[in-house]
This record gives C-alpha cells, structure tokens and sequence, in this order.
C-alpha cells in the first residue's frame, strides 16, 4: 500500500477543459489503484475550479491531470493559480496527454512536477506517483 505518513497515498485523476479522450487516464487511475494508492477520478468536462475544490476537500497529496484539447498552458496556468489562491501549493501537480515537448519547461517553471506524453510507461507513472510522500517531505 502506498502511503504518506499514516494515510493512504491520495490522488485526484482529471480531464481538464473540453476534452473528452477517457482511455489513458481510465487506465492511469487503475494502475495507480492496483500499486495501493487511493485515486479519486473525477471525469471529463473538468474545470480548474472544480479539480481545484474537489482537491482540497478530499485533502489529496497530488493532482493528475489529462490533456488533449491544446489547452495545456492556460489550464494548468490556472490550476496553479488556484492552489495558490487557496494555500494548497502542497500538494503536487503532474500531468499526461498531446503537451509538446517545446511547452513542458514552461509548465514546469509554473510548478508542475511531471508531464507524460504518449509512451510513458504505466511504471514510470507509478513510480513517480509512489514517489511523492518523499517529494512532500523535501519542499517542507
């Protein structure tokens, strides 16, 4: 079982914006629940304030979200922005889907710890999820 001191390891997994491509956060969700983390999986159609609410009150560790639409600079720029609005810069952000490889500096100047693009293995999405009570720990 994944954990971060004495709770399960937390994780809310999202589509952002208009996209509606499911597949591959279905099956990051249910990786990430085989390996013993808890996963909330929000569905498609999400904006950055209901991810950003939905993360503070379910008290999550990390936030995954999955991008198709283009959108990826002006939603995760807005996500960010939230978290920060609302004192909840502790919890990680990481991403996956259709991010250039030009935009993934510049998300991660903006906080996101992780972007995945098309050929990430489920381990190396896993491991680095299960990697995050450590990353917790260093930045407090």
């Amino acid at each position: 079982m994944a954990t971060a001191g004495n709770h399960r390891l937390r994780v809310i997994v999202a589509k952002v914006g208009l996209d509606g491509h499911d597949r591959g956060v279905h099956i990051v969700a249910r990786a990430l629940r085989d390996a013993g983390v808890e996963v909330i999986y929000l569905g498609i159609h999400n904006m950055p304030e209901e991810i950003v609410s939905a993360a503070i009150q379910e008290d999550v560790d990390a936030i995954g979200l999955s991008v198709h639409s283009a959108a990826h600079l002006a939603l995760f720029k807005e996500i960010m922005k939230l978290l920060k609005k609302n004192r909840a810069t502790d919890m990680i952000v990481f991403g996956g889907g259709i991010v250039p490889s030009e935009d993934i500096a510049t998300l991660k100047k903006m906080g996101v710890k992780e972007i995945f693009t098309p050929g990430a293995s489920l381990d190396e999405i896993v491991r680095f999820v299960k990697s995050i009570p450590a990353r917790l720990a260093k930045e407090q």
